[in-house]
């Protein structure tokens, strides 16, 4: 199996994070995650096509706003908080308290 790649966390950036937190969709990723904790991505419900959250997953790991876990076909995601708070602190919390209003 492939392994996903998930950038260190020196190698988070302020711009790709911003660029990944641009999307409609994405942000409605991260908020369901705020809100349930650790998610399967099958039990992520947006109404999209599974090639489009696949991709829109991928921009999120990729840019080390989340963390995908593979247990056996699973793939579990989650947000890495802590990664996220050390190189930009309160940004997340100031994206996830906007989408709360």
């Amino acid at each position: 199996m492939r392994t996903l790649y998930h950038p260190n966390v020196i190698e988070i950036t302020l711009p790709t994070v911003l660029y990944a937190l641009s999307d409609p969709i994405r942000l409605n990723i991260i908020q369901i995650l705020d809100e349930n904790g650790e998610q399967s991505c099958s039990s992520i419900n947006i109404s999209a096509p599974k090639s489009t959250l696949s991709h829109h997953f991928k921009v999120l790991r990729e840019t080390g706003v989340i963390h995908t876990r593979i247990e056996g076909t699973q793939r579990f995601i989650s947000i890495r908080y802590d990664d996220l708070n050390e190189r930009f602190p309160s940004l997340l919390s100031a994206v996830l308290t906007g989408l709360k209003r």
